[in-house]
C-alpha cells in the first residue's frame, strides 16, 4: 500500500514511538478490506513497537483500522483506508497513541484529561475535503489523552448506506453518542467548548486579565499571519485574535499562483504561516470571535463574544470573507442537506448524481469540471449573459458531455423534500419563464462577502461591506488599520492579503512611534 519513499518517511517518524501500539483491524470481503490489511502490514514491519491483530467483535464496524495505545488503552478507528488528506491523521494517530508529545497547550490537553463523560465521536469525511483532516485530528488528540473519549473516521465513499441513512450530505459532519454535533469546520477549542460547559467562562476570565497589547490583530488568514510577523519582529507585545486560524485558505486545494512556489494546497500552507507566527513571541488566542470594537479612554477595546474584553494600543482588522450565499428560500433550510459551497469537500458525497452550480466565474467552472468526473451530471447556472471564467476553462466546460451551461438563469428557490434537495427553480431572465432543475445537490460559487457586520458604526465600510483603508492600511478609526479580502483592495489574493498585512502592520508601528 505504501511507496518506497512513504515507508522511509514513516519509518523515521516511528522511531518517536515511546509505546505500544495495536492496530486492530476489522475486515469483510471488500477490496478496501484487503487494503486496510496491506496498510496495516507495511506499518507494523517498520517498527517493532507496532503489532497486527483481527477485530473479533463482529459489531465492529468493517472494514476499519483502530489504532490502540497500550499505555492508555485509547482507542482511534479509521473505518475505511486512511490515505489521502488522511493519511497525516493516521500518522499522528499512530505517534499519540504511542506517547509522542502532543503539540497542544499544556491547559488544553489538561481539559482535555478533565473529562469525565464517555464520548463516542464519528466523523464523516471524504478522503478529498481539504478540511476533514482538521476536525479529524482535533478528536483523535482527545481520544489519545482520554480513555473516556473513542473516535472514529469513516470514509463516507466506503459507507455510502450508512451516508443515505443518515441524511449526510456534507463534510465533515460530526455525530456525538449517536446524535450530530456539527458539521464543517470546528476547532479543537470548539469542541471542548461544546462538550465542557465551563470552558468558555474559564476562558474569559483568562482573556479578560491580559495586559494590553501594543498590537492586537483580528483574524489568524494570510494577511493576519503577516501583520503578525512584522509587529513581532518590531518587538510590539503582539496579539492574534482568530476564530480558525489560516481561515478561508484552509479549505482550498490547489495553490498554484503563489509566488516561488509552483504548488501547495491550503492546509499545508496554513500549517506554515501558524509555524511562522509561533516562532515569535505572538500571543495567539485561537477560536475567539470578535463582536465589538471601540474606542476606550486609554485604548482601542475589542469584545469577544464570551464577553472578554482586550485592549490594545493599535489595531490590525483582517477578518477575511466567506462565501457568499445566494440568499433565496430553501437554502438555508437545506444548507448540509444538499446545498454546499466546497465542492472538493462534499462533491464525493454525490456521485453518480445530478448536481448544479450556481456561478459562471473562474471558481463555477473549475467546481463544475471536478464534480463532472465524480457526478452523474452538472448544470452550471449563470446570472449573466456570458460566463467570467477563463476561456481555457470555458472552452473545457463546453466540451464535457456531462456539463450543460444555462446562461441568464437567476435561481429563485432550492427545492427539497424536508430532509434533503431534490431541485432548484430559475428564471429565464430572457423570457420571464420559470423552469425546474431536478437534482440532488447544489454547489454555491458566487464570489465573496467580507466578515465585517460587527464593524458597522466602527470603522467605515463600502456599500459591500468593504472596510476602506488608504494605502497605509488606515481606517477612519485612529490607530485602527486593516488588511485583506475585508478591506476596499479590489483583488482578493493570498499573496495580496499577505503584502497588504505587511503594509498594515508597518502603518500601525508608525501610528504608534507618532503617538
Amino acid at each position: 500500500m505504501l511507496d518506497a519513499s512513504l515507508k522511509s518517511q514513516l519509518q523515521t517518524y516511528l522511531q518517536y514511538l515511546k509505546s505500544p501500539v495495536e492496530l486492530v483491524i476489522a475486515l469483510d470481503n471488500s477490496e478496501k478490506a484487503a487494503e486496510i490489511k496491506a496498510l496495516a502490514a507495511d506499518i507494523a514491519g517498520l517498527s517493532p513497537l507496532v503489532s497486527v491483530k483481527e477485530e473479533t467483535d463482529l459489531t465492529v464496524r468493517a472494514p476499519s483500522m483502530a489504532v490502540r495505545g497500550t499505555a492508555k488503552n485509547s482507542l482511534i478507528r479509521f473505518a475505511g483506508v486512511p490515505l489521502g488528506h488522511e493519511f497525516t491523521s493516521l500518522v499522528l494517530a499512530l505517534l499519540h497513541s504511542g506517547g509522542h508529545t502532543i503539540k497542544e497547550e499544556q491547559a488544553v490537553l489538561e481539559q482535555i484529561a478533565s473529562l469525565t463523560d464517555e464520548l463516542n465521536f464519528e466523523v464523516f469525511v471524504s478522503l478529498s475535503c481539504q478540511t476533514c483532516p482538521e476536525v479529524v485530528q482535533a478528536l483523535n488528540v482527545m481520544a489519545a489523552v482520554n480513555p473516556k473519549i473513542k473516535t472514529t473516521m469513516i470514509d463516507g465513499a466506503v459507507f455510502q448506506d450508512e451516508v443515505a441513512k443518515r441524511a449526510i450530505m456534507a463534510v465533515p459532519t460530526v455525530f456525538l453518542n449517536g446524535q450530530q454535533f456539527s458539521q464543517g469546520a470546528i476547532s479543537l477549542t470548539t469542541i471542548l467548548n461544546k462538550v465542557d460547559s465551563n470552558a468558555a467562562a474559564r476562558q474569559a476570565d483568562a482573556l479578560k486579565n491580559k495586559a494590553p497589547y501594543d498590537m492586537l490583530i483580528v483574524g489568524g488568514g494570510p494577511a493576519g499571519a503577516s501583520a503578525a510577523i512584522y509587529s513581532a519582529r518590531k518587538g510590539l507585545r503582539t496579539g492574534v485574535v482568530a476564530e480558525r486560524f489560516g481561515g478561508q485558505v484552509a479549505d482550498t486545494v490547489g495553490i498554484e499562483n503563489f509566488i516561488s512556489v509552483k504548488e501547495t494546497e491550503g492546509p499545508k500552507l496554513v500549517a506554515n504561516l501558524e509555524a511562522h507566527v509561533r516562532q515569535y513571541d505572538v500571543d495567539v488566542m485561537n477560536s475567539q470571535k470578535a463582536v465589538k470594537l471601540s474606542q476606550g479612554t486609554e485604548h482601542l477595546e475589542l469584545e469577544l463574544a464570551n464577553g472578554a474584553v482586550l485592549k490594545a494600543k493599535s489595531l490590525v482588522l483582517s477578518t477575511g470573507a466567506r462565501w457568499r450565499e445566494m440568499n433565496v428560500s430553501g437554502e438555508k433550510e437545506y444548507r448540509g442537506k444538499g446545498v454546499a459551497y466546497c465542492p472538493h469537500c462534499d462533491g464525493p458525497l454525490f456521485k453518480g448524481k445530478k448536481v448544479a452550480v450556481i456561478g459562471g466565474g473562474n471558481s463555477g467552472i473549475e467546481a463544475a469540471l471536478d464534480l463532472s468526473l465524480i457526478v452523474e451530471h452538472v448544470t452550471v447556472l449563470e446570472f449573466d449573459a456570458k460566463l467570467r471564467a477563463d476561456a481555457v476553462l470555458v472552452k473545457k466546460a463546453e466540451s464535457t458531455p456531462n456539463i450543460t451551461i444555462i446562461k441568464q438563469a437567476q435561481t429563485t428557490e432550492v427545492l427539497g423534500d424536508g430532509t434533503k434537495v431534490v431541485g432548484l427553480q430559475y428564471t429565464d431572465r430572457a423570457t420571464g419563464e420559470s423552469k425546474t432543475v431536478e437534482l440532488a445537490g447544489i454547489f454555491v460559487q458566487i464570489g465573496l462577502v467580507p466578515n465585517t457586520e460587527w464593524l458597522r458604526g466602527a470603522v467605515e465600510l463600502t456599500n459591500r461591506g468593504e472596510i476602506i483603508v488608504d494605502g497605509y492600511g488606515k481606517t477612519s478609526l485612529n490607530g485602527v488599520y486593516a488588511a485583506g479580502d475585508a478591506t476596499n483592495t479590489p483583488f482578493k489574493q493570498i499573496i495580496i492579503a499577505m503584502g497588504s498585512g505587511a503594509t498594515a502592520a508597518l502603518g500601525a508601528f508608525d501610528h504608534l512611534l507618532r503617538s
